[in-house]
């Protein structure tokens, strides 16, 4: 039986650590506008269900109910966007950029386009949609 691989990522202090077990769903990109305030840009996120993920440290996690859709979790201490938890669902989506190393995945997709910032464009070949 080969091993499921484990990665392994928290935010910029460390106060908050994770692990996601196995495959990781590829990138989704959402420029909608919450996500452009709380990250700054727009958030770019992998995605497992809640029975292969595991919140190992979480002396910084804060969560902040942006709508009745979903909660944000993020370090208190460093700021760092981690976690956006739809409502209801059993999977938990993740920042790419707080894992520690290769994810093996690629951006499958763009989302809420038609909010994004005016001061850049979205790379013309993926497949983008202008709202959900």
């Amino acid at each position: 039986m080969t091993p499921r691989t484990i990665h392994h990522g928290g935010c910029l202090c460390g106060a908050v650590r994770y692990e996601a077990e196995g495959e990781l769903r590829n990138v989704i990109a959402c420029h909608c506008t919450q996500c452009r305030k709380q990250s700054g840009h727009f958030a770019a996120m992998t995605s497992v269900p809640h029975d292969r993920f595991v919140i190992t440290k979480d002396d910084g996690l804060s969560w902040y109910s942006a709508s009745p859709l979903a909660q944000r979790g993020f370090c208190r201490i460093c700021g760092s966007n981690l976690f956006w938890q739809p409502t209801g669902e059993r999977r938990i989506s993740i920042t790419g950029g707080t894992f520690d190393g290769p994810l093996g995945v690629s951006v499958a997709m763009h989302i809420f386009c038609a909010d994004k910032g005016d001061y850049y464009e979205i790379d013309e070949g993926v497949k983008q949609l202008a709202a959900d």
